[in-house]
């Protein structure tokens, strides 16, 4: 057992800290190309979301749909970077890892395209049915 496995007494000062190391993960993680293409999608959707005027349980499904694809985006780099640094030649098991890690940010993205679709046709059929004459 090591020092890091022994139980130690609750401080705040640690759960705070805890911070500082989440907001260096957000920084690294900005630095994934994919990261900014989330954030063009999450910004997007955001912009649609005010203009349509959606409901609170749409933004609700909304927001839990970019987070889980912002959630596996991290879990993916995080497994990336683990194995290149366990396995830094190309290894085909480390490659299957990382294409099922990645294979779970693209279900995210399908599944958030999905929600976005089922939530946003209706708003964009009523614009689109009142511009037309009646």
């Amino acid at each position: 057992m090591t020092d890091r496995d022994k139980p130690h007494p609750f401080k705040w000062s640690e759960r705070l800290h805890s911070f500082v190391y989440a907001g260096r993960g957000i920084k690294l993680l900005w630095r994934e190309h994919n990261t900014h293409i989330h954030l063009v999608a999450t910004l997007l959707v955001g912009v649609a979301g005010i203009c349509f005027g959606l409901s609170a349980v749409e933004w609700a499904a909304i927001i839990i749909v970019i987070g889980f694809v912002w959630v596996t985006e991290a879990l993916n780099t995080a497994i990336e970077r683990l194995c290149d640094h366990v396995e830094p030649a190309h290894h085909p098991a480390i490659a299957a890892v990382k294409d099922i890690a990645a294979a779970a940010v693209l279900i995210a993205a399908l599944t958030a395209a999905l929600t976005g679709l089922i939530i946003f046709i209706p708003h964009i059929i009523s614009c689109i049915a009142a511009w037309l004459p009646s």
